[in-house]
């Protein structure tokens, strides 16, 4: 849990097999970061705390592509998830 004085940030990215890169498809901070926050754990989307990448990642336009910068760590994010999701237990990605 983020200290009192700290707002909370959230970013929800989304890939599809036909674009180049995920995009970021929402952002915010405070109340809206929890509501993004609230809406992917309600739809079973894994919730990850990294707090320099979602820093790194609020710098992107709504509903723009992440930059090329950003494809290694978002890469090594989404393969950390993939062996979760399949019953692995990978060691926490390094961000």
């Amino acid at each position: 849990m983020s200290p009192p004085n700290k707002r909370q940030i959230a970013v929800a990215l989304a890939y599809h097999d036909h674009e180049s890169a995920p995009r970021v498809v929402a952002q915010g901070r405070g109340l809206i970061a929890q509501a993004i926050i609230k809406r992917a754990k309600e739809h079973g989307v894994f919730v990850h705390e990294s707090e320099d990448l979602v820093g790194l990642l609020m710098q992107v336009e709504l509903d723009q592509h992440i930059p090329p910068q950003l494809y290694l760590a978002v890469a090594e994010l989404l393969a950390w998830l993939y062996r979760l999701e399949h019953g692995e237990t990978p060691a926490n990605p390094e961000m």
